[in-house]
């Protein structure tokens, strides 16, 4: 468990630092690319098994971290644009309410338990997802184009987490995790600095030292939150729905309290209902 609540407290940290983007004007594209390379460095001076770079290729988890490296960079830029489109909510709600998808999969595929305390558990997590989450837009009105961004990082965060638990299951030995986690982040970095020269070189932005510091600063927790919820996948006695539920409910349910003690957010009576009704669904599921 103790990789379960590690992956909690550092994914959680994500969106502070993610918030501090906001307040210091870091262009998040470049931050996360660079971090990918920072988290790429970390994970392969950290492995306990060293793969040559020449031989990762011919690795079977290759295909799925290759995958995994795709949807990595795209679904971390369609957060931000959620976020910058639609609120921060809706992007939080719209990715952690994704955990539907592993949940179905892993019933599915693994023939996981599936029992009434179960059934409300999960309920109850989605519940509390969208109340602590959402926020009153007042007036403001949503376009129907935007629409498209929620949807698409719900569908990502779905599949990616999925993918996690597939490939894990079927094809990462237990010593290779980190350097699966490393490859995952090394991919992300290669096809995301294309976009970065094209910026540069048409001069549509600069590379700034706050950027930099802003990917190193993402890139050192953003290693582990993959690595920890990795390595509580192969927790024996702990299924995948059970898993995903707690990990995701958990991660809102803190980010929360984090915008709550360290941005003075506003609460309203929803959100703090959601956190209550987060707390009884991790006490059913864990149960």
């Amino acid at each position: 468990m103790i990789y379960l609540v590690l992956s909690i407290l550092i994914s959680s940290s994500l969106y502070v630092i993610f918030k501090f983007f906001e307040i210091y004007k870091i262009n998040t594209f470049q931050a996360i690319v660079i971090n990918y390379i920072v988290a790429f460095g970390i994970g392969y001076l950290y492995s306990e098994v060293k793969i040559p770079i020449s031989k990762i290729p011919e690795q079977s988890w290759f295909l799925g971290a290759s995958v995994l490296g795709i949807l990595f960079i795209a679904i971390f830029n369609v957060m931000a644009l959620t976020s910058q489109k639609n609120g921060l909510s809706v992007a939080s709600v719209s990715g952690r309410m994704s955990v539907v998808i592993p949940i179905v999969f892993g019933i599915y595929l693994y023939k996981e338990s599936f029992h009434s305390i179960k059934i409300l558990g999960i309920i109850l997590a989605l519940i509390a997802v969208y109340l602590t989450s959402v926020k009153s837009t007042g007036n403001k009105k949503i376009k129907l184009s935007y629409l498209l961004f929620p949807i698409i990082l719900f569908l990502g965060s779905g599949a990616i987490d999925t993918l996690l638990k597939y490939t894990e299951i079927n094809y990462v030995d237990h010593n290779h995790v980190s350097m699966f986690t490393t490859s995952i982040f090394g991919i992300a970095f290669i096809l995301g600095v294309p976009f970065i020269l094209y910026q540069l070189i048409s001069k549509k932005q600069s590379l700034k030292i706050r950027n930099i510091v802003g990917g190193i600063a993402l890139g050192i927790p953003n290693y582990f939150s993959i690595e920890f919820l990795l390595k509580a996948l192969k927790t024996e006695g702990i299924e995948s729905s059970v898993l995903f539920t707690i990990n995701n409910v958990s991660i809102v349910l803190l980010s929360t309290i984090f915008g709550l003690i360290f941005f003075k957010e506003k609460l309203e009576n929803k959100n703090w209902i959601g956190i209550v009704v987060a707390i009884v669904s991790i006490l059913l599921i864990t149960l």
